[in-house]
């Protein structure tokens, strides 16, 4: 089966499992995930899975990424800040639907990969840099939308939310004891409050606060 073929039958199995946004799935028509995931993987980068890219991370499963930008209801005039930059896939994804993408990735490797890869897709609307995405990118802010990836919260960010435009979202996984994680969206109200929805189940590695010493990246890298 040839790529095309391949990235044919992922779009309808999205379609299937209820991604009916058009401008989401031709977004992620339009990503070459191949590009995106390291070589061993390549034969599996259309199957609707979860795949590891180093550092005890992945580049999450195709019908995550749709959900939750499917969630996200961008504008192309919007302005959007992602948490967690990983392989650069989902933040590639977004480029293709808004204005601007900011994102932050805590492993330096990771984030100098992300980057080779959107300058050779040429995906210029994407600033991208090394750091904590638990305080958000106030210096960038306000945002129309915000997306974690990289964390199952405990608790609404709500440093985040201050770093919102009014009316902007969230969209987070978001996890409790009893009911495990879940994607949940977040809407700024106004300047003090904010409503809550509940979508998917979902299931993230967690958000360590802190960007990575360049030490230890320079460690991992040679690993």
């Amino acid at each position: 089966m040839s790529v095309e073929q391949r990235k044919i039958r992922l779009i309808m199995e999205l379609r299937q499992a209820g991604v009916v946004d058009l401008r989401v799935l031709e977004a992620i028509e339009r990503v070459p995930r191949e590009r995106f995931v390291p070589g061993s993987f390549q034969d599996q980068a259309y199957i609707n899975r979860a795949l590891p890219i180093g550092h005890g991370q992945t580049i999450s499963q195709p019908l995550v990424v749709a959900e939750m930008t499917q969630a996200l209801k961008i504008g192309e005039r919007m302005k959007v800040l992602e948490i967690g930059t990983g392989s650069g896939y989902q933040a590639a994804v977004l480029a293709r639907l808004c204005r601007r993408v900011y994102t932050i990735e805590r492993y330096r490797p990771l984030h100098l990969e992300a980057m080779t890869r959107f300058n050779e897709l040429r995906l210029h609307n994407i600033t991208a840099r090394v750091g904590d995405g638990t305080k958000g990118w106030p210096e960038q802010a306000p945002f129309d939308r915000i997306l974690i990836t990289a964390v199952a919260a405990a608790e609404i960010p709500e440093q985040m939310i201050s770093q919102l435009t009014v009316g902007g979202m969230i969209v987070l996984p978001f996890r409790d004891e009893e009911r495990g994680e879940r994607i949940v969206r977040v809407v700024r109200v106004d300047a003090e409050d904010y409503d809550v929805e509940e979508l998917n189940p979902v299931k993230f590695v967690p958000l360590v606060a802190g960007a990575l010493p360049d030490d230890i990246a320079h460690a991992l890298r040679r690993r």
